[in-house]
């Protein structure tokens, strides 16, 4: 198997080097040369599997054996979840008869995206101690300087994943002020010297954007050997579809006696803010997985809600934005119950929510899905599409560089419709969306994420034939937003947070030391400094106060 950019071009990554390269030179995503079938009997083979065979099964697909045995692979998917609470990794609960939450928080970090940023740090190691096991005695070890950016929930998953490992820097940017008190403190509370949080005087996108432009200069990427945590790496994209094949085994097995799955259509709630969560429930559907629909549950941030009802995916509401200055500087107070600040100040640019891991102007594993569509759309050879696919990408992603929005094609926008539906929720619904969760029988505690997928679950539910039922994806712990929960359950007297939600792990976090550097604009030469000073000097602390 090999890897490609969505942007086009002759270059073919194997694994390693695509998961080491993150993001391609041409500013693209690396994508597989094709999407693996399953095997004609997997239902019955893996019907059993735990989380670590699945996984094991599901991987060796998209992973040469050549470049990874298939016992240094289970070694590392052993070693990956073993850090992980529940015995199951991702459990599935019953809220009702047709409802079921699928929990993806059972890790080090309480978030989702420990399933993804275990493996990955694990494969970063691997790879850096094979390479230099390589070496001459005496040479200089390869090492590798990994950068991200974080709305909250990948910082600390990364941090997490990375924390220690030999030759391997870390670099989380985040928007200061902007991330929830405990999304914070579990980031800059990690001693570790090769770790450094990086607090960017701007917003999610701006400190996205910082990372993108670091990649693309190909000589600080070069001298610093850059690599990605965030979803751009394919190897989060893939490590995240084993949990819808593990959701459809246990959803199997919570079914009435003597219903047949094969009468179920199974729909997939997604609260979707940078596109990777609900990506590899596209790519499990494309290998072969049974889901009838894939539902993107957005905020007020309805970047993508709008793109599946206009077929426009624009950074501004054009119809909202009609007889409005959009260059206006509308600040307003931040919304009580979400981050501490922020995410953005203009009238028409990202709206600070009480779900705020999905304040996102731009998702940007979106791309990979257009590439796709873009290919579906084309004509031609095998190989003609998708060179076309990669230039029609090209083009829409320039476009949206340069004006802000791009219109596809009714064709486009047809192919999307085949297996998504796409749903915006207020934070008024969210709040009351936690609220009579946990008045429900199941009496169940959703953070304001999950809350968002669960209001969109609801509305599309109306609509629904009998025979469905709805995974919602549970994608953080309702510790971990704090202040929306207890708004949302304030005046119930049966709720207490500290004996209900908090987890001992988060009693006193936020009364311990942090080390964070502070970056006085999301300028991308102040970030670079903060880099080379403390790259080569892993045996120091790294400083606190302004660049």
């Amino acid at each position: 198997m090999k890897y490609f950019s969505t942007r086009g071009g002759s270059e073919r990554l194997s694994f390693e080097e695509a998961v080491l390269t993150g993001l391609a030179p041409n500013g693209g995503l690396y994508i597989p040369e094709y999407i693996p079938s399953l095997p004609e009997n997997w239902r019955s083979a893996w019907k059993n599997y735990s989380f670590v065979d699945l996984s094991a099964a599901i991987l060796s697909l998209y992973i040469s054996s050549d470049e990874i045995s298939k016992q240094e692979l289970r070694n590392l998917i052993e070693k990956s979840y073993s850090t992980f609470r529940h015995p199951d990794v991702t459990p599935l609960k019953k809220l009702d008869d047709k409802t079921f939450i699928l929990e993806l928080f059972h890790g080090p970090t309480f978030a989702f995206k420990d399933v993804a940023l275990q493996l990955l740090g694990n494969l970063f190691e691997f790879f850096l101690l094979r390479r230099n096991a390589a070496k001459p005695a005496g040479a200089e070890p390869e090492k590798l300087t990994v950068v991200g950016a974080t709305s909250g929930d990948t910082g600390s998953a990364a941090i997490y994943g990375l924390r220690g490992k030999a030759n391997i820097s870390i670099f989380i940017l985040f928007p200061k002020g902007r991330v929830s008190p405990i999304q914070e403190a579990q980031m800059t509370t990690v001693p570790d010297e090769n770790v450094h949080n990086v607090a960017v005087k701007g917003t999610f996108d701006d400190c996205q954007d910082i990372v993108k432009a670091l990649f693309a200069d190909r000589e600080f990427n070069s001298t610093h050997r850059l690599g990605a945590v965030n979803s751009i790496n394919w190897a989060r994209i893939l490590a995240q579809t084993v949990y819808y094949f593990l959701a459809y085994f246990q959803l199997q097995s919570q079914l009435p006696e003597n219903t047949n799955i094969d009468d179920i259509a199974i729909e997939c709630v997604v609260p979707t803010g940078n596109f990777g969560d609900i990506l590899a429930g596209y790519y499990a559907k494309r290998m072969g997985l049974p889901v009838s629909k894939l539902v993107v549950a957005t905020n007020e941030n309805d970047i993508l809600a709008r793109f599946w009802k206009s077929g426009n995916y624009e950074k501004v509401d054009s119809a909202a934005a009609a007889g409005h200055d959009t260059s206006s500087s509308g600040a307003t107070a931040p919304a009580d119950g979400s981050s501490d600040g922020k995410q953005h100040t203009a009238a028409f640019g990202v709206k600070e929510t009480l779900s705020p891991a999905m304040d996102i102007l731009v998702s940007s594993n979106f791309e990979r899905l257009l590439w796709y569509l873009a290919f579906e759309n084309a004509t031609g050879s095998q190989e003609e599409k998708e060179v076309e696919a990669g230039k029609v990408l090209t083009q829409w992603m320039t476009s949206l560089k340069s004006d802000g929005r791009v219109s596809m094609p009714t064709g486009v926008l047809v192919s999307a419709k085949k297996g998504f539906s796409a749903e915006r929720i207020s934070d008024e619904e969210t709040l009351n969306t936690i609220q009579s969760t946990f008045n429900s029988p199941a009496a169940y505690v959703a953070d304001p994420h999950t809350a968002v997928g669960l209001a969109a679950a609801r509305i599309i539910a109306k609509q629904n034939p009998a025979n469905v039922r709805q995974i919602v994806l549970s994608t953080a712990h309702p510790a971990k937003f704090s202040e929306a929960v207890c708004r949302a359950l304030k005046d119930n007297s049966q709720f207490d947070f500290d004996r209900d939600v908090l987890p001992e792990e988060f009693r006193g976090l936020l009364e311990k030391e942090r080390r964070v550097i502070d970056v006085e604009g999301p300028e991308i030469d102040l970030v670079k400094a903060v880099i080379e000073k403390c790259v080569g000097h892993q045996a120091k602390v790294a400083p606190a106060g302004s660049v």
